[in-house]
């Protein structure tokens, strides 16, 4: 697959840090006018890539979306599914674990969301939620969390070999962008159900979760299911980099729909 140029850089580096990635940077997207006008184009394609996707009912696609609170994950899903025909396409998003689901593995609950031949999957949140909060909260120690680097790598390795292909983005945010978001959800009536107290106290982690995030990342990035860090300070260009991404992923699988089962000169519609 040939990577379109975007904002989004694939984590390829065993050293790369977060801290080396600007948040707000939308170069060499130029205006949000012109992202705009590229976004709509790319959803037409994605809708035609989606639907022989479904038709040729043999390989599906999984988008996993990671953020820090505020990151956008709800916003960029929605855009990027925007004309997307929903028959095709499962959001999966992943709360708290329940009591049953702890009384199993941690890839348990993630097993069952994955997506049918033909669909497009879509995690809010994901497998990588059990290396992430539950190191920063102290829930696993250090040879837990490395072990489960490995299980992830071979779960997904699973995924990709049962003809499933993978995509991973994290919504990267700077810490003074996720201060004005909550601040913005408090300000708008609106928006305040969207508000979390929590929130503000795992924002005293943020160094904590970086530290998490990069070491998830480097350790789970293998080519057949890359990470891609997306600079997410600016929706309009956060939206156009996934759909870029997503829309090239598509196109190197080259979905086809079935040639028929049957004669088609001698179907007469009468």
């Amino acid at each position: 697959m040939k990577l379109p140029a975007t904002p989004a850089v694939q984590v390829t580096d065993p050293n790369f840090s977060l801290a080396d990635i600007d948040p707000s940077t939308t170069a060499p997207f130029t205006t949000k006018a012109a992202a705009e006008k590229r976004l709509k184009k790319l959803r037409e394609r994605l809708s035609e890539l989606q639907e022989n996707l479904y038709a040729e009912h043999r390989r599906s696609v999984l988008l996993v979306f990671q953020a820090m609170d505020t990151g956008g994950k709800d916003g960029a899903i929605e855009k990027l599914l925007t004309g997307v025909n929903p028959a095709g396409v499962q959001v999966s998003p992943f709360k708290a674990p329940s009591t049953k689901e702890l009384n199993h593995d941690f890839l348990w609950r993630i097993h069952q969301q994955t997506p049918g031949k033909g669909h497009i999957g879509v995690f809010n949140r994901s497998h990588y939620e059990d290396v992430l909060i539950t190191r920063v909260h102290g829930l696993i120690d250090e040879a837990t969390w490395q072990r489960r680097y490995t299980d992830i790598n071979n779960f997904e390795r699973l995924l990709t070999n049962d003809h499933t292909r993978i995509l991973k983005f994290f919504l990267h945010i700077s810490k003074e962008e996720q201060a004005a978001r909550l601040q913005a959800r408090l300000d708008d009536p609106a928006k305040r159900w969207k508000f979390d107290p929590n929130d503000l106290k795992e924002r005293k982690y943020w160094d904590d979760y970086q530290t998490a995030y990069e070491d998830a990342l480097r350790h789970c990035s293998p080519p057949e299911s890359p990470w891609f860090v997306v600079p997410a300070d600016k929706k309009w260009a956060r939206d156009l980099a996934i759909i870029e991404i997503v829309v090239a992923a598509l196109e190197d699988m080259n979905p086809q729909p079935p040639a028929p089962s049957y004669d088609v000169a001698a179907q007469v519609v009468e």
